[in-house]
């Protein structure tokens, strides 16, 4: 749903861990003709200051949601042609940065999960805590939604997505409760699947936790492709890094965690086979981390931003070119 009334991206959201990703960047940044992929651009919230603080830098910014594009628009017109959006899912980052005619680039920032622009649009079906249409789409203008998703799924394949994709431990009860719900009626309302899921929810549990949390994440990582995309575009992304480029990676659950630290972490290692006497040098490490493990929010940070208390923050240098 577009909305009519100009709106004020800086006040619809704060960044997470933004002087960390500016300070984390800026070595790669800085330097004049440098180009970085804000792969997931939202309402331009890093991109901005990354502009301001480079002024030698084009900034590729891509997203699947048109609203934030047109919102992120405003937000970096003043920066002419140094600003170039894309309307992309991040796995097309190769694609995106070809059309706007680079080969390669030397800086990518990925802030993964949903934005305050979709969590906070009741109408858009990602919080439980709304009555909405169960939407849950980034992309509005394509694919298939949480609402048909439930209505059509068979009872194995909703417990296998709160399973893998929720970690939802009552993922088998859930499923039966749905397959059940929606043989008297679509579910097609936020408000509804919460009911269900309520009454499928043993009383000590519920105590313990809400149980929609677990389900709605799965679904919405389900609806929009989350971990597959997320699965090819980080390679791409560091496959597309000059040497001394870098990469800059927020997650905010565990699964897409796991994929970027298996990505980065591997890439970091030697390849060299056990018993050669020396290291090849298409054997050494492509990659250089530059945090020790997954950083967390500083506490004043998720004091003043709730959205900061679960992320976890990767990022790694390129320092040796991939063989191709």
């Amino acid at each position: 749903m577009m909305h009519t009334t100009p709106r004020d991206p800086s006040a619809l959201h704060t960044p997470v861990l933004l002087a960390r990703c500016l300070e984390l960047l800026a070595p790669a940044a800085a330097c004049e003709g440098a180009v970085v992929v804000d792969a997931t651009l939202g309402m331009g919230g890093h991109s901005e200051p990354l502009l301001e603080a480079h002024p030698g830098l084009t900034l590729i910014g891509l997203d699947r949601d048109p609203e934030a594009l047109e919102l992120a628009g405003r937000r970096l017109e003043r920066f002419g042609d140094r600003a170039i959006r894309v309307h992309a899912v991040y796995d097309e980052i190769v694609d995106a940065v070809r059309g706007a005619g680079f080969d390669r680039i030397d800086g990518a920032l990925f802030d993964l999960g949903v934005s305050s622009l979709q969590l906070d649009e009741a109408e858009r079906g990602f919080a439980y805590a709304q009555d909405a249409p169960l939407d849950m789409r980034m992309d509005q203008s394509r694919g298939e939604t949480a609402a048909e998703v439930l209505a059509t799924a068979p009872e194995g394949r909703l417990r296998a997505i709160f399973e893998r994709y929720g970690e939802e431990p009552l993922a088998g009860r859930y499923a039966r409760a749905i397959v059940a719900a929606r043989a008297e009626a679509p579910i097609e309302r936020s408000g509804q699947l919460v009911d269900v899921l309520q009454r499928a929810t043993p009383a000590a549990v519920r105590d313990q936790r809400h149980p929609a949390k677990r389900v709605f994440q799965a679904l919405r990582v389900e609806v929009n492709g989350e971990l597959a995309v997320l699965e090819r575009a980080i390679p791409a992304a560091v496959d597309l890094l000059n040497l001394g480029g870098r990469i800059v990676v927020m997650s905010y659950q565990s699964l897409e965690d796991r994929l970027v630290k298996r990505e980065l972490t591997g890439r970091s290692k030697s390849t060299a086979p056990p018993g050669l006497p020396m290291e090849l040098p298409e054997h050494r490490p492509e990659l250089r981390l530059l945090t020790r493990g997954a950083e967390l929010a500083p506490d004043d940070e998720r004091e003043r931003n709730p959205r900061a208390i679960p992320v976890r923050l990767r990022a790694a240098e390129r320092v040796r070119e991939a063989v191709r």
